[in-house]
């Protein structure tokens, strides 16, 4: 809710009533004189239902001030465009004029289009109002409603303020488009829906809806009126009512006529005692915070994976597979479906998920974005406290010091040059075929997936490729904090590739021991088919003697031969005490044993 006074600009046309309109709905009175242009007028906060003051600015119509009129709009939190009734030409000008204005100064703010001198217009004209605003309302989308009044004979001056108001504390905009409801309306209503059905037959009975209208209003609907509610919708859709009660479609058709009523404040009354904000998004203080030290991780707790098993196991397919259609099926009653951003749609091979891809991803989730993770669990109408769904890791320095670790996700951040075989090996972690193009990374680019372990044992590996370089992430004094295990891929074939990623190494080592966030490193040899580069091996044994970690692991991408390298980065991680490299000047050295 908008606790901060609504500022309301009115413009409009000379003569066409700003000026009388504002006093009149202030004072419930027609004021003899006007004065050209009022100061602020303002509204208290007990002048309407919601209980929120109004701020009224009334603006010159006045060539000379158009930039305050511009500057004035852009401030606002609602526009009152005026027209006179007696006058057609006003009435024009909303279209080819005003509204065209506020296009171009990017205004946003809900528009209420307010027709004045209502008394004065020619009896004769019979054209409706509705008839009239269709053009208009159908080419400026952002128009909230049309209204007409008289200040002479107070007739529904006052209106013209209060549906700006209730434009703004309750928008029509992101609930519905085209007379049907947006997504995320939508959502958020099924959710609801599921939340009140508390016997879960698909369907409100007459105590789930009493229960429903006395969270929303503290009062239970009368029985006629719950009578009259399944008739109204048996009527308009069959479907929506059954022997048990309101179904689904029943119940969100209802919501969809009180919005096409005009009535959208009794929607925003639905989604705000659910705790969803103006965004149609759960609000943020339902969503507890993560504060966690630099270098802890959040994973999901073994309850929680096993709620993540049983709705796997109630949407899966015969193959215990879960499609497109499943994971929309899952997410249904979260905001939107959380992986179709690029940076999760990337990170795995295709959009069918086995039960570890399922779970493997939602462990991807909750490592990169805890509070997405638990908002979509809350969503999912996780039992009992969201935040028993999550847990955090050891900090990773004690885990050193201890020798051990408890986790059970392991990011591992992959540095190298150009073309050294980076995003190959991303792509061969999830099962993507190799392919001779090359295609720059310009973005960190993430592959998450299941390894396991010879003992049985499963492990989440989340690999991170940075694009070419080290420094700009090195910035952040705390960016590695959270890094399990930073690995250095080489084209073995090539000498430059190698002394770059030396060179990334020794940054890396250094900025590890400069801040205290040490983290094991490993070196991967790529495109092994192509044979080593002169010096190859005394390079080799030269770095990983000298700064004590193990020696390059050969792997071949394009033959598919991995050498185990996956298993490799996941024993490092769990061995965080180990492959720590000493920080000597590798790179210059490592260059000049490359020279053929």
């Amino acid at each position: 809710m908008v606790k901060a006074p609504i500022r309301v600009v009115v413009v409009g046309d000379r003569g066409t009533g700003k000026s009388t309109l504002i006093l009149t709905a202030a004072e419930q009175s027609f004021p003899i004189n006007v004065q050209p242009v009022l100061p602020p007028t303002t509204l208290p906060e007990d002048f309407f239902p919601d209980c929120v003051p109004i701020t009224i600015i009334d603006t010159s119509s006045c060539v000379a001030d158009d930039y305050k009129v511009a500057e004035e709009l852009k401030r606002a939190d609602a526009v009152v465009i005026t027209y006179a009734c007696d006058d057609p030409t006003t009435l024009d000008r909303l279209g080819i004029f005003w509204l065209p204005k506020l296009c171009k100064l990017e205004v946003k703010a809900p528009v209420i289009l307010v027709g004045c001198k209502l008394d004065l217009r020619d009896p004769n004209q019979k054209v409706s109002l509705e008839k009239m605003m269709s053009p208009i309302m159908g080419q400026f989308q952002h128009i909230g409603t049309s209204m007409e009044c008289s200040a002479i004979q107070l007739i529904q001056t006052r209106d013209a303020f209060y549906l700006a108001q209730t434009a703004v504390l309750h928008p029509k905009g992101p609930l519905l488009d085209n007379m049907a409801l947006l997504p995320r309306c939508h959502r958020a209503l099924k959710r609801i829906f599921i939340l009140c059905d508390h016997d879960k037959d698909g369907a409100l009975s007459d105590a789930e809806l009493n229960a429903f209208q006395v969270k929303l209003y503290d009062a239970e609907f009368k029985p006629s009126e719950i009578v009259g509610i399944k008739r109204l919708v048996a009527k308009e859709l069959p479907e929506g009512v059954n022997d048990l009660g309101l179904t689904l479609m029943g119940f969100l058709y209802l919501h969809v006529l009180f919005l096409r009523n005009g009535h959208p404040e009794v929607i925003w009354t639905v989604l705000r005692k659910f705790g969803y904000n103006n965004d149609v998004k759960l609000a943020e203080d339902l969503i507890p915070s993560f504060k966690r030290a630099p270098d802890q991780s959040v994973e999901l707790t073994n309850e929680a994976i096993e709620f993540l098993r049983g709705i796997v196991a109630s949407v899966a397919g015969d193959d215990g597979e879960l499609g497109p259609h499943a994971i929309d099926d899952i997410f249904s009653t979260a905001a939107e479906s959380p992986w179709e951003t690029e940076q999760y749609a990337a990170a795995v091979q295709k959009n069918v998920y086995s039960l570890d891809g399922f779970l493997s991803m939602w462990a991807f989730m909750t490592l990169v974005d805890p509070a997405l993770s638990m908002e979509n669990m809350i969503c999912l109408d996780y039992p009992g406290d969201p935040s028993s769904a999550f847990r955090f890791t050891r900090e990773r320095h004690l885990a050193c010091s201890k020798q051990q670790t408890d986790r059970n996700v392991f990011q591992c951040v992959v540095f190298g040059a150009k073309k050294a075989g980076k995003s190959a090996l991303l792509n061969s972690f999830v099962g993507r075929r190799f392919s001779d193009e090359y295609a720059s990374t310009i973005e960190d680019h993430y592959a998450v997936n299941i390894v396991n372990e010879p003992c049985g044992a499963k492990k989440t590996l989340v690999l991170r490729e940075i694009p070419e370089g080290v420094s700009e992430l090195l910035l952040d004094k705390e960016s590695l904090a959270a890094c399990d295990v930073a690995v250095f891929v080489h084209d073995s074939s090539n000498a430059f590739s190698w002394e770059r990623a030396t060179e990334f190494l020794e940054e890396v080592a250094s900025h590890g021991k400069d801040t205290g966030f040490e983290v094991p490193c490993l070196i991967v040899a790529a495109k092994y088919d192509l044979g080593l580069f002169p010096m190859a091996k005394q390079n080799y044994d030269w770095v990983s003697g000298r700064m004590g970690i193990e020696a390059p692991i050969p792997i071949s991408t394009k033959l598919g031969n991995l050498n185990h390298v996956f298993r490799t980065i996941v024993s490092a991680a769990e061995h965080p005490h180990l492959s720590i490299p000493k920080t000597e000047a590798a790179g210059r050295v490592a260059a000049e044993h490359s020279t053929p």
